[in-house]
C-alpha cells in the first residue's frame, strides 16, 4: 500500500457523520441510506454523498432491492477495523449521560453486544476468558483455538467453516472493557449459535444482547461462567 493510499483510507474514517454510520453498521444488518440518515440526523442528500465515499472506497459494501439501498460493512475486517478505533478512541474520562434512557441503554451495551457477527461487551469477555482459561484458546501467542477448543466446538454442534482468509480466531479490542474478546470464525459461530440456540437475544434498537435463563445455564454447563456476572 502506497502512502497516500492509507492516508486515503484514514480519510474516509475522518468524518463525524461517517464515523456514525460505520458505528451503527456494526450491528451486522444492512441499513437502507434514510434509516443512516435518521440515525445521525443529517439530510439525505449529505447521507448519499457520505456513502457514495464509503462504497467507492471499499469500506461499505452496496446491495439494492427494488428502490431501496441498502449498505453494510464491506467484510469483517472492516468491521474489526472500526472496534479498534472505537476502543483507542474511547475517552479515559466519560461523561455523564445526559438523560435515564442514554444510561440504560450504555449499561445495556456494555453488559453485552454484538461487534459485527461476534459478542462483545461483558458477555463476549466473560466468554474468552473462561475459554483461555478452560484451555480452549490460548492468547499467550496471539488469539487460537486448541485442539481441545475445536473440539468444544464439535461437541456443541458448531462448525467452524473455513471462508476466505479469515481466520478462525482472533482478538478484537472491546472498546468498554478494553481487553480483547473473541472474533474471527470462531466469534461469529459462537455469537450464531447462542442467538439460534436462544441464549441471548437482542434488546432495544442498538447492538445490545441479553443473556436468557436458558443462556445462563448454558455457558454456566459449557464454560463455568457464573450466571451473575452476566446480568
Amino acid at each position: 500500500m502506497a502512502p497516500r493510499d492509507l492516508a486515503a483510507l484514514a480519510a474516509l474514517f475522518a468524518d463525524e457523520t461517517r464515523a456514525a454510520f460505520l458505528l451503527a453498521l456494526l450491528d451486522g444488518r444492512a441499513w437502507t441510506a434514510g434509516e443512516l440518515a435518521r440515525h445521525a440526523r443529517v439530510a439525505p442528500s449529505t447521507t448519499s454523498e457520505h456513502l457514495g465515499k464509503l462504497v467507492a472506497g471499499g469500506v461499505l459494501a452496496e446491495e439494492r432491492q427494488g428502490r431501496h439501498r441498502y449498505v453494510r460493512l464491506a467484510d469483517p475486517g472492516i468491521a474489526h477495523l472500526v472496534e479498534d478505533l472505537a476502543a483507542r478512541a474511547e475517552p479515559a474520562v466519560n461523561p455523564p449521560p445526559r438523560t435515564l434512557r442514554a444510561a440504560s441503554a450504555g449499561q445495556a451495551m456494555a453488559r453485552g453486544r454484538t461487534c459485527y457477527d461476534h459478542l462483545a461487551g461483558r458477555l463476549g469477555i466473560a466468554i474468552t476468558e473462561a475459554m483461555t482459561v478452560r484451555g480452549l484458546l490460548r492468547q499467550d501467542t496471539g488469539f487460537a483455538l486448541t485442539d481441545a477448543g475445536v473440539g468444544w466446538f464439535g461437541e456443541l454442534g458448531i462448525p467452524l467453516a473455513a471462508k476466505g482468509r479469515r481466520p478462525v480466531a482472533r482478538g478484537c479490542l472491546d472498546w468498554t472493557e478494553r481487553k480483547p474478546h473473541l472474533a474471527g470464525i470462531a466469534g461469529a459461530a459462537l455469537c450464531r449459535h447462542a442467538m439460534d440456540a436462544g441464549w441471548c437475544v437482542r434488546i432495544g434498537s442498538e447492538r445490545a444482547v441479553k443473556v436468557t435463563p436458558d443462556g445462563e445455564r448454558a455457558l454456566h454447563e459449557a464454560l463455568g461462567i457464573d450466571p451473575a456476572i452476566l446480568r
